[in-house]
């Protein structure tokens, strides 16, 4: 049953889809590659929760990134939804086999065991001729429903073809966290060993959860590598991760909206940095990161929170 917070998200994301022919381009562009990479943060969101922090999240984000750069590269698929759906599996069977490993540990075990992982296919795809080495390769541009499209109609076609994926994504979240699994985030966090005398296997919520992640993140990278129609090996680099876990913490956990909001600001900043301070743009993200930490430590998450609580609508 829908409740009055997934109707709000549902008019946000059509009033976003309205707006776009009326917004110029290069606002297009950024919010595209934002709500793309806002699917990896909403993966996060997930994992923070159960008090899980993964700094290799950049190997699911390259994995459904370089699944799409392949199947246009040597086959003749162009279909932008088979492109994702193809990235959504791949990166969801691998997130599944990496698992069975990560699922086992905690804390800075975790996180470091998971960056190793996205380092490996760093110095694979580095190494890899056949995948463009260091400089990566040209994506092939997709079709919408048959048609191949260009200039501004194909970037409002892919903003829209985002959208549809980042709403779809934010239900299907909604959803789980109002689940069995989903609200034993929480408990996992704080009493994981009440968890186990309950007869619960703490190791499958935190694989499924890690499944979850790893594929929207996978989408995440197919629609950027879409958006960017370029991958190269930093899409698996640590600092790929980091900026992922930058814009979680600037989000917060207490909100699936906060994860695209905090994408698009981060990506907002940063483009603002960058044009005023070309060569010390970083300076800029690490005071508005440590701003946050200091002045608002839910993230924009805890904004949202207190606002849909005074109107009496619950977060899940």
């Amino acid at each position: 049953m829908w409740s009055r917070h997934n109707i709000a998200g549902a008019l946000a994301f059509a009033a976003l889809a309205a707006a776009a022919p009326f917004l110029p381009s290069w606002l297009v562009s950024l919010a595209t590659i934002a709500f793309a990479n806002g699917l990896v943060v909403l993966g996060l969101v997930i994992l923070w929760r159960a008090g899980l922090v993964p700094f290799g999240q950049a190997l699911f984000y390259a994995a459904g990134a370089y699944t799409v750069a392949l199947l246009g590269r040597f086959t003749d698929l162009r279909d932008a939804i088979a492109f994702v759906i193809a990235a959504a599996l791949v990166s969801g069977i691998l997130a599944y086999l990496v698992g069975f490993l990560l699922a086992r540990y905690r804390d800075i075990f975790f996180a470091m065991l998971s960056l190793a992982m996205s380092m490996i296919l760093y110095g694979v795809l580095v190494k890899t001729e056949t995948l463009g080495s260091t400089d990566g390769f040209h994506v092939e541009a997709a079709t919408f429903l048959g048609a191949r499209l260009h200039g501004r109609a194909e970037a409002l076609a892919l903003f829209w073809f985002v959208l549809a994926w980042c709403a779809i994504a934010a239900l299907v979240v909604s959803f789980y966290f109002r689940s069995v699994a989903g609200s034993l985030a929480v408990p996992l966090r704080e009493r994981e060993i009440r968890l186990e005398f309950l007869g619960i296997s703490v190791n499958r919520l935190v694989h499924l959860k890690l499944v979850i992640a790893g594929t929207l993140a996978g989408i995440g990278g197919a629609l950027a590598a879409l958006a960017v129609e370029h991958v190269d090996p930093t899409m698996a680099y640590w600092t790929t991760s980091g900026g992922f876990v930058f814009v979680t913490i600037l989000a917060g956990a207490s909100s699936i909206a906060a994860a695209f909001i905090g994408s698009f600001l981060f990506e907002l900043v940063r483009s603002i940095a960058v044009d005023i301070m070309p060569g010390t743009w970083q300076i800029i993200l690490g005071t508005v990161l440590l701003l946050t930490i200091l002045f608002l430590p839910g993230g924009l998450g805890s904004v949202v929170t207190v606002g849909r609580r005074r109107v009496g609508i619950k977060t899940p």
